[in-house]
């Protein structure tokens, strides 16, 4: 117990450095040609469209136990727009030292109970995981409400990179030998957008059927693995558009595995809704482990 309380006592020494500093620091830019804003737009049309009869209970992602015992905590990690922006924290029960970090990015509901739900299952497997909220503190009950919390980020995309400049910042600063991202559905497409935008920091990044682009010039910037998850019956991120995507990594040489689960439609494995699917969930969860067993490093 003494040795768990100086850790959270780092976090929390951590955290004070970190809104010092970042009082500083200059906002990150978003991409606001015509083009990126459209394609993000569109993208929510499509999720519109996916989760239209959906709904927020949580599907068995959610209501797997974790594997062990974990500690967790709702804490600031960030002050975006002169607001501290407070995420959930999981890790193994008596940690005494940092472990690799895994920031977690919600799906389109927003950081609700199911999204920390899993935060503490991917914990106990041997990370800091923190569960980012891009929704100011919001979550969605219904598609509608979903769709305005989602285009609001469209539209303001500036804030939700520096949200994940920050998170980036505060593992560093707690500690954290490596660090990935990982989302589902909204939160896969801002998955592979930070690991656009720090390619220095990521060290992995998973995509579970998020929004995707096949420029590369975007793309070459990326500087660590990735590992993506898609369903061959999705509507809203279609196979041709996964193709492209692919084609794009495999001339840019970056390390990278694709899965397409035939017969299987959107959020398959999403910790809310009723999409779910036992067998593709099940697989990529595993080879979800596997990946961040490689590619996340215990030591410095």
């Amino acid at each position: 117990m003494l040795e768990t309380n100086r850790f959270r006592r780092a976090i929390l020494a951590g955290l004070f450095s970190l809104l010092v500093a970042v009082s500083a620091c200059d906002k990150t830019g978003a991409d606001t040609t015509d083009a990126g804003i459209q394609a993000a737009r569109d993208t929510v049309d499509a999720m519109s469209r996916e989760h239209a009869e959906d709904s927020i209970s949580p599907s068995e992602a959610a209501t797997t136990e974790p594997t062990q015992t974990v500690d967790f905590e709702t804490l600031a990690y960030a002050d975006v727009d002169d607001e501290l922006v407070y995420g959930y924290l999981a890790y193994p029960s008596g940690m005494t030292e940092p472990l690799p970090a895994i920031i977690m990015i919600h799906e389109w509901w927003g950081l609700n109970d199911n999204i920390q739900a899993m935060a503490k299952r991917l914990a106990a497997e041997g990370y800091m995981v923190l569960a980012v909220d891009l929704y100011g503190g919001e979550t969605a009950v219904n598609a509608g409400a979903a769709r305005v919390k989602m285009l609001e980020v469209v539209e303001n995309s500036e804030l939700a990179r520096e949200n994940l400049r920050q998170a980036v910042e505060f593992l560093k600063i707690t500690g954290a030998p490596s660090i990935a991202s990982l989302g589902w559905c909204f939160g896969g497409g801002w998955s592979l957008n930070s690991a656009m935008l720090f390619p220095e920091e990521l060290d992995a990044t998973v995509i579970y059927y998020g929004q995707l682009t096949n420029d590369d010039e975007k793309l070459r910037v990326i500087d660590s693995p990735l590992l993506g998850f898609f369903g061959g019956a999705d509507r809203g991120i279609s196979v041709d558009s996964v193709n492209a995507f692919e084609a794009a990594l495999q001339r840019l040489r970056i390390d990278h595995e694709i899965h397409i689960y035939p017969n299987v439609g959107h959020a398959f494995a999403n910790p809310s809704g009723n999409n779910y699917n036992r067998d593709a969930a099940e697989d990529a969860w595993g080879r979800t482990l596997q990946f961040l067993a490689r590619n996340l490093s215990q030591s410095d």
